[in-house]
């Protein structure tokens, strides 16, 4: 199995790109291939998939995308061809985010993800994916929670004494319940 390929881009095309690499050009489905520019020099972290009648490379520009599509890979009934739209249409602390919420509104939006899959993602991923370093949505999360707590009267110098108190893998309104215990501390 690879890990990444570092090469130049010499093809891009609407599902894949071309990168060259010691004159082999290695042909690898990615989320955005117009993300990248022609004859440039890219490191792409890589996924073989391996089945009976077909190998294929999946590239991704961070890890952190490449373990977000392995974990969806894994939910029954998801294969690569259904993961990778996920990341195309959507950023992984977006999608992150949905599972952790069970926003199945936002995961149906997919193409071929409808209610059984969308639930399925949500039943399978959900709280293995929060352990990552996703400090991006844990920031988003500490926004809503702020705003939400500055809605309730409360005042910014409060809420930062006991906001690093709060569990952020809870629920929005978890967290306003916790938050509410320990201002009333």
């Amino acid at each position: 199995m690879y890990s990444y390929i570092i090469g130049i881009v010499k093809q891009v095309n609407s599902n894949y790109i071309v990168i060259e690499n010691n004159g082999v050009g290695y042909l690898i489905n990615t989320p955005n291939p117009y993300s990248f520019n022609e004859n440039d020099e890219y490191k792409v972290y890589l996924y073989q998939h391996v089945r009976e009648d077909e190998i294929s490379l999946y590239g991704f520009k961070t890890v952190e995308e490449r373990d977000i599509f392995l974990k969806l890979i894994n939910v029954k009934g998801i294969g690569p061809r259904m993961a990778l739209p996920m990341l195309a249409t959507g950023t992984p602390d977006g999608l992150i985010d949905a599972i952790e919420r069970e926003n199945i509104l936002y995961l149906k939006k997919f193409p071929k993800i409808g209610d059984r899959a969308a639930r399925q993602i949500i039943l399978d991923l959900k709280g293995k994916l929060v352990n990552q370093d996703n400090s991006n949505v844990k920031a988003q999360n500490n926004e809503e929670l702020i705003e939400a707590l500055k809605a309730l009267g409360y005042k910014a110098s409060n809420i930062n004494k006991i906001i690093s108190k709060i569990d952020h893998n809870l629920s929005l309104e978890e967290q306003i319940r916790e938050a509410l215990k320990l201002m009333l501390k």
